[in-house]
């Protein structure tokens, strides 16, 4: 079955830069393409709403929940080893505690049909609290003043070092939840302290001051013999083939404790706001890495929210995984029932 909605955000391709002179510069660039370790560099194509490069310069137009450009997104739904239809899938997600929506950055289906997740809650009247990887916490008040209509979104860009691919893919998210009286959370680790990680290790953090502490997860385990080490630790080996020289394992093991980081403060971020909003679903957007498995910022949530002490009671902690393809037809829903608990193929 195949379903489609008129959303759109905009086609863009991805490309990320990292300094190292101890690797090979493709295998630097694949590195830094999977972590975000430094700030992603994308190709946009613009739409009606302004990309953040001009938003930042000038009044943004009157805001657009829906891009004006909308095209048709087919795609199927798999739940398991069986396709299933995507209002289907909303109407388990809006029981949801939180979901978390697992994209490929760069794929303008992923973001129209993210946008239709947060469409669909709202009609079901579902409270939704939206949480985003693409923001870092220290940013969180511009964001707070902006929903709340106290500063315009020109001076809101400015502050909040948006992702260059903001205006066409995340500003229709933000603009929902602004619309509806949504909280949005900047969930994310500040990327320069990501950075100091993946430069000096977990200890690079001690040297923090009091004021930058707070944007960091207060607890962080970050096991280097987990499952999701080792996937991390295997994902960064296959990127050194091809004639590439291998990565040392010590940079490995940094690049990790940097991904741990975002993991862990991403997840603190979406227990605090399970705990101040007991009535919503909080929904988390993040790379597909972070998320698929049940591994990664998923699990620490789990880990945050078993204490039975708490006032609120978590269960339900659905993963949806999005998979851009070309070939509508080859879809298998067997292939890739582990990565979530719905896989979502838009196509490409």
């Amino acid at each position: 079955m195949v379903e489609a909605f008129s959303w759109s955000a905009g086609t863009c391709g991805a490309s990320a830069r990292v300094k190292s002179p101890a690797i090979p510069r493709i295998l630097a660039q694949r590195i830094a393409a999977l972590l975000l370790v430094s700030s992603p560099v994308f190709a946009l194509s613009a739409q009606k709403p302004l990309p953040a490069s001009a938003m930042t310069a000038q009044e943004a137009e009157p805001a657009s929940v829906v891009p004006a450009n909308a095209l048709y997104i087919p795609h199927r739904v798999a739940k398991g080893k069986s396709f299933t239809d995507f209002e289907a899938m909303l109407q388990q997600l809006s029981r949801a505690d939180a979901v978390f929506l697992g994209e490929q950055h760069d794929d303008r289906g992923t973001h129209a049909l993210q946008l239709a997740v947060l469409e669909g809650l709202a009609r079901r009247d579902v409270k939704v609290v939206l949480s985003l990887e693409m923001f870092e916490r220290d940013v969180q008040p511009a964001l707070d003043a902006y929903l709340a209509g106290t500063m315009p979104e020109s001076a809101f860009l400015a502050d909040s070092r948006p992702w260059p691919n903001y205006g066409p893919d995340y500003r229709p998210l933000v603009e929902l939840a602004k619309a509806r009286g949504w909280p949005v959370i900047a969930s994310n680790v500040p990327r320069n302290m990501a950075s100091m990680v993946s430069r000096g290790g977990l200890a690079a953090l001690d040297t923090l001051s009091a004021e930058r502490l707070p944007w960091v997860a207060a607890e962080r385990d970050c096991d280097a013999d987990s499952r999701y080490a080792k996937k991390f630790g295997r994902t960064m080996a296959d990127m050194g083939g091809h004639g590439d020289a291998a990565m040392p394992a010590d940079m490995i093991g940094r690049f990790y404790e940097a991904q741990c980081i975002k993991d862990e403060t991403m997840a603190e971020s979406v227990a605090r706001a399970l705990e101040a909003h007991p009535d919503a679903v909080v929904v988390h957007v993040a790379g597909g890495f972070h998320v698929e498995e049940g591994l990664g910022t998923v699990e620490r949530v789990k880990q945050r929210v078993a204490d039975k002490s708490r006032a609120r009671r978590v269960s339900q902690l659905p993963v949806v995984v999005f998979v851009p393809t070309a070939d509508m037809d080859a879809v298998r829903a067997s292939e890739k029932r582990h990565l979530g608990d719905w896989v979502v193929y838009p196509i490409r």
